[in-house]
């Protein structure tokens, strides 16, 4: 037979544990914030215009098409591509409701939407984002959204998120 050990022992242990289980477990420093982007030569544009308060996205200087991830030239027609402030409303595309704490700097935050979110400039341009502001169960395909830069916890980037613009849907 094993000994517990005394009852205030187990008395302290079982006021840890209450405490934790009220507060949730203590996050490791490891995930207490998100991977953070790493520019390239086709993203650098993109990072530079949320650091500087505006969402840009990579056009094409020839025929117009707009592109999403970004290329150094036009899927199309080959012509050399630029980044182009849009407006940042769109729709939702589609969506998923995140609810097992799995991404580094989100382990906290579950359930969680991870949404593509269509653009109003152009169909199929869409940008995967996380959907602020409303509930899960409340987040629907071609609901009306609109783009909002935020810190990126644990580095100098500000991300696009998109929360609601109203009740209204783009399509019945």
């Amino acid at each position: 037979m094993i000994d517990a050990g005394p009852p205030t022992v187990r008395q302290s242990t079982d006021e840890a544990t209450s405490k934790e289980a009220a507060s949730g477990p203590a996050i490791p420093d490891s995930l207490r914030y998100p991977p953070q982007p790493v520019p390239d030569p086709d993203t650098k544009a993109f990072w530079k215009a949320t650091s500087n308060g505006r969402l840009a996205v990579c056009r094409c200087q020839s025929c117009g098409r707009w592109m999403h991830p970004p290329l150094e030239r036009c899927r199309e027609c080959g012509n050399p591509t630029a980044f182009e402030d849009v407006a940042g409303t769109g729709v939702i595309y589609s969506f998923i409701v995140q609810r097992q704490p799995l991404v580094a700097g989100y382990v906290d935050q579950v359930p969680y939407v991870v949404a593509l979110v269509e653009l109003d400039e152009q169909p199929g341009l869409r940008l995967p984002t996380r959907i602020l502001g409303v509930g899960p169960s409340e987040v629907t395909c071609g609901m009306r959204v609109q783009a909002e830069l935020v810190d990126l916890p644990g580095g100098d980037f500000k991300i696009p998120v998109f929360r609601p613009m109203a009740a209204r849907h783009a399509h019945p």
